[in-house]
């Protein structure tokens, strides 16, 4: 008898948890709907958790993203990562929040008399929005490659150097050359000029590097600024995953396309190596291959990604 009435019993209480757990009834609801009354509800809901049909799992995301920080950090072997929990898997959204996380990031490290070089595109824009008011002193900002384009294309380089300026309280540094030149001569002769040299220098010497990395999808930024025609961009889409600050490399990291690398008007990648401070800021499903040929090339010290980014990153190749 006493067994009867435990099985009933447990039958009730796996009645009463589906109604509530997966058809999202009330407690009220389901007294009604079972003819039953609501504490009974209630009673039959904390059995059902007691003899364990029923088991209640808090995931603190937060301790999801730690433990993905160490996966990347091992598999990488990079010195810092920060994995961004973000709730949107809108693009837009996930770089608004990268973007965030990166300003403030930024704000943590620096230092007076720092020079820090920037790069421009879409999430660069983001982490320039998110920039708040600066008390560091004789802060100076560098742009680390050319913005000029043969297309109106917004690559937001003049927002991105004009909000940092005015977060630091200086006057940023441009470089007013394209990205890319169109032949080598015209490169060659361009950067004998002194000025250009120098801001090609300041680049180079610069403590703090903040980029991103951009794809080799058809819908690129940098594929839609004129830069290269079509006979280029299928060589580029052939053999390159993705770029920083526009000089192209492969899945090992190594910059390839030498052409055009060689009429790229910006700070070598190489250089990048040497920053007490580079930092890649970068998210997306679209950018996993990318991204994964940076860190593979170890050209970032510090990696700002968003979650579901991360999590691709370690999975099995």
């Amino acid at each position: 008898m006493v067994e009867i009435e435990s099985h009933k019993k447990t039958q009730q209480s796996l009645a009463v948890a589906n109604l509530y757990y997966k058809a999202n009834m009330s407690q009220e609801e389901i007294a009604k709907k079972l003819a039953i009354s609501r504490p009974t509800v209630s009673r039959l809901l904390q059995y059902a958790k007691e003899i364990g049909i029923v088991r209640i799992e808090i995931v603190d995301p937060y301790a999801s993203a730690q433990a993905l920080e160490a996966l990347i950090q091992q598999k990488y072997d990079l010195p810092e990562v920060h994995v961004v929990y973000t709730d949107a898997s809108d693009y837009q959204q996930t770089i608004v929040q990268l973007g965030q996380y990166a300003a403030d990031y930024l704000t943590s490290i620096v230092k007076d008399n720092d020079l820090i070089g920037v790069s421009w595109g879409k999430t660069l824009n983001q982490v320039a929005l998110a920039l708040k008011e600066q008390t560091a002193q004789n802060v100076n900002i560098i742009e680390l490659k050319g913005s000029v384009t043969y297309t109106p294309t917004p690559v937001y380089a003049e927002e991105v150097l004009m909000k940092f300026g005015a977060a630091f309280h200086t006057a940023p540094h441009v470089l007013p050359l394209p990205v890319v030149f169109g032949n080598q001569t015209t490169h060659d002769v361009v950067m004998e000029d002194r000025h250009i040299r120098r801001m090609i220098e300041m680049g180079k010497q610069a403590n703090i590097a903040i980029y991103t990395v951009g794809t080799v999808r058809d819908e690129a930024l940098l594929f839609q600024t004129g830069y290269f025609n079509k006979e280029e961009q299928t060589v580029l889409q052939q053999k390159a995953v993705g770029d920083i600050c526009s000089r192209f490399y492969n899945t090992s990291g190594q910059v390839t396309c030498a052409a055009i690398d060689q009429r790229t008007v910006g700070i070598q990648l190489a250089d990048l190596k040497t920053k007490e401070h580079s930092i890649l800021v970068a998210g997306g499903q679209q950018k996993i291959a990318a991204i994964k040929g940076a860190l593979a090339g170890h050209y970032a010290n510090c990696l700002i990604i968003d979650v579901h980014t991360a999590q691709a990153l370690i999975a099995p190749d």
